[in-house]
């Protein structure tokens, strides 16, 4: 299994880095990414602690794990400077949270991430067909998302993406250890989401794709 949104202690997690990893690839993970929510204050302070982990030791973890943020609220005029701010930190991995309908994300959000070219765009809401077709121009992942609240539109997001070719990835958003689901939970919820089986480990080969484009920005 693969994990391309998770969070620590450096934003709203309740796990260290270390014991997020650890419980992960306890879990039956073979990649994960660290995304604590960012913006402008705190973008370079994540990716600074986080990569000094990864760059360091975290080879004896035996897995892969990405040092990325989740650029969360950002206003959508300065999406792309903030990707760009968060890339020139050193960021590996850059996911945006999307227009999730459970929270009051600003309108517009899903368009500014997609054309920044972010790498997912977490739990996109109500996403239109326009910026679906566009994310799968551009090759930005859309989550299907196995947290509670942000899940309401997975069938959503999963219809418009098959109609249009988007690339989809599966991911937990974890935030506390019981946030790691078994692969047999995440299979119903892509399977609930209207995906096939067949369509649940394409989006597994998406998020291992991504994290071999990915682990190379240094």
């Amino acid at each position: 299994m693969i994990d391309l949104h998770t969070h620590t202690t450096f934003s709203d997690g309740e796990l260290i880095p270390a014991e997020l990893i650890r419980r992960a690839k306890v879990a039956g993970y073979r990649a994960i990414a660290i995304t604590d929510h960012a913006d402008a204050s705190n973008i370079s302070f994540i990716v600074s602690n986080v990569r000094r982990l990864t760059d360091s030791y975290a080879h004896y973890f035996d897995m892969e794990v990405l040092a990325g943020v989740e650029l969360t609220h950002v206003p959508p005029a300065l999406m792309a400077d903030f990707v760009k701010m968060a890339r020139d930190a050193g960021a590996q991995i850059v996911v945006c949270h999307g227009e999730t309908v459970v929270e009051p994300v600003a309108q517009g959000t899903n368009l500014a991430a997609i054309e920044a070219r972010v790498d997912v765009l977490a739990h996109p809401g109500l996403i239109t067909e326009v910026e679906v077709k566009l994310a799968a121009e551009y090759g930005v992942a859309l989550e299907i998302t196995t947290r509670r609240g942000h899940s309401y539109c997975n069938g959503h997001v999963a219809t418009l993406a098959k109609r249009c070719g988007a690339k989809l990835v599966i991911d937990n958003d974890a935030h506390a250890p019981g946030d790691l689901i078994s692969r047999d939970l995440r299979q119903k919820v892509g399977l609930g989401a209207g995906l096939t089986s067949e369509d649940i480990a394409q989006a597994a080969n998406n998020a291992w794709a991504i994290v071999e484009r990915c682990r190379g920005r240094r």
